[in-house]
C-alpha cells in the first residue's frame, strides 16, 4: 500500500522500490552462519540473532537499577516453525516465543530471558537444586538488581524456599501463591467458606516463627493468597470494586500487601500493551525476523517511556510529551534520513533558483532533519550561479548567499566573517 498510487507514502517511496524492500527484508540476517562454531550453536538456540538480543540486552541493563521491579512471562508471537516455540501455561492458547521479562512498575524494562528449558537456566544459576522454574527465572532475573530492590510476580514464580533464598540476598519478594505451595501454613488460615461467609474484604494474616515473611488471605469475589517479606495487612485501606448483584461499585476494604501489589506488578502488562498498539505485524515465516521485530518493537516503547519521564522531569508540567506514534515516526524518520546523501537527483531541486529569475513566488525547501544535517562527511558546498543571492536559512542570520550545500538543498553563507554553513551543521 505504501507504494500504490492511490495510497503512495513519498517518505518511503523515494528511498527505495518495493521491489528493493521485499529483497532487503528477505535478505536480512544478524550473523554470518559459517563465523559460528558448532559448540556455540549447541549451547544457544538463538543464536541467529544472539548479536541484536544482546544489544537491546545491554540498553536495558544500562539504565539506572530500579528500586522496584515486576518479573513476568511475556510471548513473542510466532506460530511457525522455530527451536524453541512454547504454549503459556494458565493462559487461553497463546503460542509462541517466551521470554521472561523484569520492567519496573511504569513499564520500563531493565532485564530479559529468552527461555530454552529448564537446563539453561540452570547453568546461568548458582545453586539450582531443589528450585522449580518459577525460581530460577526468579533467580536469574534477579542477578542485576541491586540490593535493597523489591520484586512482585505472579503465582507462577513465587515460592517460600524462593523468597527466603532473595532474602538472603537482600531483594525483598511479594507475590500471589499457589495453595499446594503453602505445606502446613494454610491450615493455619481460615477456610474459603468462613471467608465468604464473613464478607467481601475479610483478610487473614500468619507470619512465619522468625516473623521475616508473612502469608495473607484476602476475600474479594474470591479468595487471593499472598506471600511477603516487606507486605503485611496493615495499614488497611478501602477500594471500590464492582457488585454483581445490586450492580453497582461498593467499597471494600483492602489490606497493604494487595494494594502494593496491584500498584507494582503491572510493568509487564503495561509493556506488552504499549508493544501490541502498533505492532510490526508483517507476515513472515522465519523465526528470526519475527525475533528483531519484536525486540524493535520493545525498544521503541521502553525509549518512550524513559523519555516521557525525562520530559517531566526536564521540561515541566505546561508542555506535553509527543506521543507514542508520533515518537515512532521520529524515529523512521531519522533512519530514512541517514541515507538522504549527496548522490540525490538534483535536477529536482532547481525549482528555487529558476522561480527567483522569473520573479514568481518561489518554492521553500523544507529544512533537512537534525541527524541529517550532523552528518558533516556528507554535507559538501557548492556554488550555484544566481542571478539574485538566496536568503540564508540559519537561524538569525539575514545575509543572502550562492553558497549551497549539495546534501541539504539549503543555501547558507560561507564567508570569512560569517560561516552559518558549519553553524547550520553543527
Amino acid at each position: 500500500m505504501y507504494w500504490s498510487k492511490a495510497l503512495k507514502i513519498t517518505a518511503i517511496t523515494d528511498k527505495f522500490t518495493r521491489a528493493r524492500f521485499f529483497k532487503l527484508r528477505g535478505a536480512i540476517k544478524v550473523v554470518i552462519d559459517h563465523d559460528v562454531p558448532e559448540d556455540l550453536r549447541m549451547l544457544d538456540k538463538f543464536w541467529k540473532v544472539r548479536p541484536f538480543l544482546d544489544r537491546i540486552l545491554r540498553g536495558c541493563l544500562s539504565l539506572n537499577r530500579p528500586d522496584c521491579a515486576s518479573i513476568d512471562e511475556q510471548m513473542i508471537p510466532f506460530t511457525g516453525a522455530c527451536p524453541c516455540r512454547q504454549y503459556l501455561p494458565m493462559k487461553p492458547n497463546p503460542v509462541g516465543i517466551k521470554n521472561f521479562v523484569c520492567a519496573t512498575a511504569d513499564g520500563i524494562v531493565h532485564d530479559f530471558e529468552l527461555y530454552q528449558g529448564t537446563g539453561s537456566l540452570i547453568e546461568k544459576v548458582e545453586e539450582p537444586e531443589g528450585l522449580s522454574l518459577g525460581s530460577l527465572v526468579i533467580e536469574r532475573l534477579c542477578q542485576t538488581l541491586h540490593r535493597g530492590t523489591k520484586v512482585y510476580c505472579d503465582r507462577f514464580f513465587t515460592t517460600i524456599k524462593g523468597a527466603q533464598r532473595m532474602m538472603e540476598k537482600e531483594l525483598y519478594m511479594t507475590g500471589t501463591i499457589m495453595k499446594n505451595r503453602l505445606a502446613e501454613a494454610k491450615h493455619k488460615l481460615p477456610s474459603d467458606k468462613a471467608m465468604k461467609n464473613a464478607g467481601r474484604g475479610t483478610s487473614s494474616e500468619v507470619s512465619a516463627e522468625d516473623g521475616k515473611l508473612c502469608l495473607v488471605k484476602w476475600y474479594d469475589n474470591k479468595p487471593v493468597l499472598l506471600m511477603s517479606v516487606v507486605h503485611g495487612t496493615q495499614p488497611e485501606d478501602t477500594c471500590q470494586r464492582w457488585d454483581k448483584k445490586v450492580k453497582q461499585y461498593v467499597t471494600v476494604s483492602r489490606p497493604s500487601i494487595v494494594r502494593e501489589y496491584n500498584i507494582k506488578m503491572g510493568g509487564v502488562d503495561l509493556m506488552d500493551r504499549m508493544i501490541s498498539y502498533y505492532r510490526m505485524s508483517t507476515r513472515t515465516r522465519k523465526w528470526t525476523m519475527r525475533m528483531v521485530m519484536h525486540f524493535t518493537d520493545l525498544a521503541l516503547p521502553n525509549s518512550w517511556l524513559l523519555y516521557r519521564k525525562d520530559h517531566a522531569i526536564c521540561a515541566g508540567p505546561k508542555t506535553r510529551p509527543i506521543q507514542f506514534l508520533q515518537f515512532r515516526m521520529e524515529v523512521a524518520k531519522i533512519l530514512l534520513a541517514q541515507h538522504h546523501g549527496a548522490d540525490a537527483d538534483l535536477s529536482t531541486q532547481s525549482e528555487e533558483e529558476e522561480d527567483s529569475n522569473q520573479g514568481v513566488k518561489r518554492h521553500v525547501t523544507e529544512l533537512p532533519h537534525v541527524s541529517v544535517r550532523r552528518r558533516a562527511n556528507a554535507h559538501l558546498p557548492e556554488m550555484i550561479g544566481l542571478k539574485n543571492a538566496m536568503r540564508c536559512r540559519q537561524l538569525g542570520c539575514t545575509g543572502r548567499t550562492r553558497v549551497r550545500c549539495m546534501t541539504c538543498k539549503v543555501f547558507l553563507c560561507l564567508q570569512t566573517e560569517r560561516n552559518c554553513y558549519s553553524a547550520f551543521h553543527t
